[in-house]
């Protein structure tokens, strides 16, 4: 179970205590177990520092605890502020990456059957998409939903979305699509055939948390060789 331990103190020396943080990481490197740390002022009050560190578990926290810079980092903290920190220890019982789900709800609604969604949901007015299969940016929620209508009026398709892995303001999909191919495709005729590709997109977010920027990285060439557009270069 991830553990997260939440640390308060007072101080207006908040400069030294980043650069003691610094040190610490410094010195731990290699060895300390934490997987995150935030650390962040009080608007209202801006002497109240808040740290917020994870942890894969509690044992995990408890041999970070025992490393001796840990000790001495604790040390100079407490010699820093205006009164002793105060520890919250916190067992994680519920963690959810918003960004994660709208990277899959939106895979979702590329799909749906029948007509194209909207997607001003998901997508930003201004979006950007980055794709290969195009000379130029897409820039804009009506040309990014002329872009996906292009691909599902050649396809009919589906995708297994494999992970998704989000950090900060920005996450990255990998995915398998599942396809058959019904109209013309980039000059291809309809050849009916059951075709498969690969890829990652990676997402930015805004601070609405709507989807501002994508790019796209799929294998192209593996799609045309699998519709036949090759066959006659390759003989």
């Amino acid at each position: 179970m991830t553990f997260v331990q939440l640390i308060e103190c007072r101080t207006s020396r908040l400069d030294e205590m980043n650069r003691l943080i610094d040190d610490w990481v410094e010195q731990t490197r290699g060895r300390r177990t934490a997987t995150h740390a935030v650390v962040g002022t009080d608007r209202s009050d801006a002497s109240h520092i808040v740290e917020v560190v994870e942890f894969g578990s509690y044992e995990d926290a408890m041999r970070n605890s025992n490393l001796p810079e840990t000790d001495r980092i604790f040390q100079g903290m407490v010699a820093l502020c205006d009164e002793m920190p105060t520890f919250t220890d916190l067992d994680v019982v519920r963690d959810e990456a918003l960004s994660v789900d709208t990277v899959r709800r939106f895979f979702e609604a590329l799909a749906t059957p029948g007509d194209l969604p909207p997607l001003n949901d998901l997508l930003d007015e201004d979006v950007h998409s980055h794709d290969p299969v195009n000379p130029q940016d897409t820039i804009g929620l009506d040309s990014v939903r002329s872009e996906y209508r292009m691909w599902r009026g050649a396809f009919d398709f589906a995708f297994t979305v494999e992970d998704v892995l989000a950090q900060g303001d920005q996450a990255c999909a990998r995915w398998t699509w599942n396809a058959t191919h019904k109209a013309d495709f980039l000059g291809v005729p309809a050849t009916g055939r059951q075709v498969t590709m690969t890829g990652m997109t990676l997402f930015r977010f805004g601070a609405h948390g709507k989807i501002t920027e994508t790019w796209w990285q799929h294998d192209q060439l593996g799609l045309m060789q699998q519709l036949g557009a090759l066959d006659e270069l390759e003989q």
